[in-house]
């Protein structure tokens, strides 16, 4: 069985399956142009189809019966076997009750333990048990492989593995891994035509005994890539490269320089070191959709980076790219499974507030009632938990509703319904799976994933989970229970096979012996490619080595083969990686660093894509609507004049000032209309109660110097514990805020009474204003209270209590036009006087603007008629705040400063 090497010269992919074929038709010349008789073992279907075009060019006859080309896995499971073969669900649940039974493992995750358990177990009968023909010659093998090594010496762990593979195995239950041993063994027997197989890397055990197996019988003929390229000229930088020890470079490098005095690498391979994630994928979606618009029908990206890949399809779906994705998504990733975990979440939270929303906010809910009637819903909900305050419990949600949102009300006891459809306590897997179901379609769950594609793949999962576990008794709590369901979306997946696209995602191993117009591999760092060495928790590289199993390092050799027979197989590559992660400085995969410093020493190019780094600023999608700024550059959208709001708050224009972007995102995306639930009592929590206590108590007091000091006291006491009476009743924070407040309230008076003096009166609290400023342009907002003078009526003062210090509100106003709220308050009421009132230091105090307040108010107008006016007329809106500004901006994930400030 000797590896075929090929001798020619060509670069051209298309030469290793030229060579193929030309093999396969001089071993049946006879027979041409009928090569049914021969068999080709592919690694996958994809290499099917160059294969038969090579044939035919080579046999250059008007038609040809092609061999037969299968990949081993569906030849073997044409195999009929009589003994029914156990799925891997309850296997796992079986080592799982196992581990719980015993208390091996204190403290771990017994199902992702059991997950590993199973895993070394099938590799152990790979490997330990030759292909055997019956459960009688199973049976045999496994105990001799057991006592081969009961008797030696093994750490605890390695000794965990070995006994339960013996007990599980010796259960006479037919296994996936036994089972396709056992139909390779039948296969076999059963081959009497030629083989030829194509390989990138070194066999499994299995399929390594299967054909020793046939060669007793027939030809076998292995196309080994690793061999073939080896004469393969434009290839000898990279199979150097890949297999040369670093010590050796200089070495290799004048070998190769006088081997081949000009590299044809240059042209096939770039490498582009990105300066973050936002630059790598901004360079994979320049660089895919540059080859398309050449021409390419075929474009590979590998990806090794799922991060960075969803980024790239982002961008690629952006530029109305689509993208055929073999490797698909857990269902862990999708939104099926995101209502699924909410209501769980929901469940086992007591219904916080937040997982409840999000539930509302999924289109699977209620899918069995018109979308507008959750939509509702959803908002409903969201306005009662942020005007009442209730953070949790479902019965607390139904009595509010039933006392402020009657429309709440269905919808709420849909939730109470489908949460008494789920078992109190423990129960079986299989129990709670039917459990499970029954409650999501009390949701309209079910009805909504049969309408969708990754719901109908997930509906299938679940059917067939509970076959599986319809015998199994292993009793779960609901956290457990909800362990292992985690763990089984997050281990499937799904493909969406309705995307047809040149564009394609993939993974390293899927590209055997495949051929693309161009490839593009996508987070090559050092720690993606080659994997890390297996360092699992429990059974690492040590207990492999005890159990006689191969190493980690196996697995990155089989990386490093099938890197290279990409390279060799495909004409037009690009490689990216991040050169820093989080501030650190993150390497390229040692393959490419290897590969990239002997190119350097041979031919002085080291693959940098420089023509592609150079294009990247200059590379953008047109947006009818929305201006998509440069990635590395700050975003600076023109707002469309029919977003522009009609109506801004002066909190609004303090954003405009601060940063238009952030104004951008909170008025005209209208990102932050509703304020945020505050689980916690906090300073804003604080600033309400006193503005309201203050309020009633100069309703009651309008002139404080006509009354006796201790009146006053208690009676702003006796409000302050009224206004903090439902707050203490639900959060004993409220005490440590209502003390605070207390100590105040000397200090608050002799303010008043020296603001009386100097010629002041209260006038109103609370007051609401509406502004005409320009056309389709109204400033409104609500003033915390109005002054005036004792000697002049015409004379008012606003004022707006603030919970902060004294040092901080001079600040604001240092700057005129910095701060616009008391000018817009002065504005509103042609005041002359305004100032802001600290209720924060030991003293309360005044601070108003060192400016001329009226001048100010004109001109503060003055710049929003300005700033509207430019909007109107296209001006784009810059995100230029300050650091001090961003440090609390909730805008900041859309904004994105971090990616591109430094730039």
């Amino acid at each position: 069985m000797e590896p075929i090497k090929n001798s020619g010269t060509q670069t051209a992919p298309a030469v290793f399956f030229d060579h193929v074929a030309r093999h396969i038709l001089a071993q049946h010349a006879h027979e041409i142009p009928d090569l049914r008789r021969a068999t080709v073992l592919l690694p996958n279907y994809h290499a099917a189809q160059p294969l038969a075009q090579a044939l035919a060019r080579a046999a250059n006859r008007p038609a040809l019966l092609l061999p037969k080309m299968v990949t081993l896995g569906d030849w073997a499971l044409s195999i009929p076997l009589d003994t029914p073969i156990q799925p891997d669900t309850p296997r796992i649940a079986a080592l799982y009750q196992a581990l719980r039974e015993r208390r091996w493992f204190a403290d771990a995750d017994l199902w992702g333990l059991s997950r590993e358990l199973l895993g070394l177990m099938d590799e152990l009968t790979r490997h330990h048990v030759a292909l055997p023909e019956s459960e009688i010659e199973f049976a045999e093998q496994l105990t001799r492989a057991y006592q081969a090594r009961s008797g030696q010496s093994m750490q605890f762990e390695a000794r965990v593995v070995h006994e339960l593979w013996y007990a599980m195995a010796a259960g006479g239950e037919l296994d996936g891994v036994r089972a396709y041993q056992q139909r390779l063994a039948l296969l076999a027997q059963q081959v009497d035509s030629p083989l030829y197989v194509l390989l990138t890397g070194d066999l499994d055990a299995p399929e390594a005994r299967f054909l020793e197996a046939c060669r007793a019988r027939v030809l076998v003929t292995l196309f080994d890539m690793r061999e073939m390229v080896a004469d393969e000229a434009s290839c000898a930088v990279m199979r150097m490269a890949l297999s040369a020890p670093a010590s050796h470079l200089r070495e290799q490098a004048t070998h190769l320089r006088e081997y081949l005095p000009q590299s044809a690498l240059g042209s096939r391979l770039r490498l582009f070191a990105a300066h973050g994630l936002e630059q790598e994928a901004q360079a994979a979606d320049v660089q895919v959709r540059r080859w398309l618009l050449e021409g390419r029908r075929s474009i590979a990206v590998v990806v090794q980076d799922r991060l960075v890949a969803r980024r790239v399809r982002a961008l690629l779906e952006r530029a109305e790219v689509q993208v055929q994705d073999e490797t698909g998504w857990t269902f862990a990733t999708l939104s099926v499974s995101t209502v699924l975990m909410r209501w769980l979440d929901a469940l086992q939270n007591d219904f916080y507030y937040q997982d409840v929303l999000d539930l509302f906010k999924s289109t699977f809910l209620f899918a069995d009632a018109p979308a507008a009637q959750r939509k509702q819903a959803a908002y409903l909900f969201e306005q009662m938990v942020r005007k009442h305050g209730v953070i949790a419990h479902l019965q607390g949600f139904v009595e509010t509703a039933e006392r402020e949102v009657p429309e709440l009300i269905q919808p709420l006891v849909r939730l109470r319904q489908a949460a008494l459809a789920l078992p109190k306590k423990t129960a079986s897997l299989a129990e709670w799976l039917g459990a499970l179901h029954n409650s999501l379609d009390i949701l309209g769950v079910i009805k909504g994933w049969s309408q969708d594609a990754a719901g109908q793949q997930l509906l299938q999962l679940w059917s067939q989970w509970t076959d599986d576990l319809h015998k199994d008794g292993t009793h779960c709590s609901f956290a457990e229970w909800r362990r292992w369901l985690a763990q089984q979306l997050d281990l499937n997946t799904f493909r969406d096979t309705a995307v047809e696209s040149p564009v394609l995602f993939t993974h390293l191993a899927a590209t055997r012996w495949r051929t693309f117009d161009a490839v593009l591999l996508l987070g090559c760092d050092a720690a993606h490619l080659p994997a890390p060495v297996n360092a699992g928790q429990w059974f690492n590289d040590a207990v492999r080595a005890t159990l006689g199993l191969p190493l980690g390092n196996a697995q990155q050799v089989r990386v490093r083969d099938d890197l290279l027979a990409l390279l060799a197989l495909n004409d037009t590559v690009l490689v990216t990686w991040q050169t820093t992660k989080n501030g650190e400085p993150n390497m390229l995969s040692p393959h490419f660093e290897m590969l990239r410093a002997l190119h350097l020493l041979a031919y002085r190019d080291d693959l940098a894509a420089i023509e592609l780094a150079d294009m990247l600023q200059h590379a953008r999608v047109r947006s009818e609507v929305f201006a998509i700024p440069e990635a590395g550059a700050m975003p600076h959208p023109a707002a469309p004049p029919a977003l522009l709001p009609e109506r801004i708050s002066p909190s609004g224009y303090n954003s405009l000032v601060a940063c238009p972007y952030q104004f951008y995102a909170r008025h005209i995306l209208r990102l932050n209309e509703l304020d945020e639930v505050r689980e916690e009592l906090d300073k804003r929590d604080y600033g309400t109660w006193v503005h309201a206590a203050l309020q009633i108590f100069h309703a009651e007091f309008p002139l404080v110097e006509n009354h006796a000091r201790e009146q006053l006291t208690e009676a702003l006491q006796r409000i302050s514990m009224e206004v903090f009476d439902d707050a203490l009743a639900h959060d004993y924070l409220a005490e440590a805020w209502l003390l605070r407040w207390q100590a105040q309230i000397p200090a608050y008076l002799d303010w008043q009474l020296e603001n009386e003096q100097a010629g002041w009166r209260y006038q109103a609290a609370e007051q609401p204003f509406a502004v005409e400023v320009m056309e389709q342009l109204t400033l409104r907002g609500r003033i915390d209270r109005i002054d005036k003078r004792s000697d002049d009526t015409a004379a008012l003062c606003v004022l707006d209590y603030k919970t902060q210090t004294v040092a901080r509100l001079k600040n604001k106003l240092k700057e005129a036009g910095e701060d616009v709220q008391l000018a817009c308050y002065a504005y509103a009421r042609d005041a002359g006087s305004a100032a802001f009132v600290s209720l924060d230091d030991d003293k309360v105090l005044g601070v108003a603007p060192p400016h001329d307040v009226g001048e100010l108010a004109e001109l503060n107008i003055e710049r929003l008629v300005t700033l509207f006016g430019q909007m109107r007329a296209g001006t784009a809106l810059p995100a230029n705040g300050i650091d001090a500004v961003c440090a609390y901006c909730e805008m900041q994930g859309l904004c994105r400063k971090e990616a591109w400030r430094d730039a």
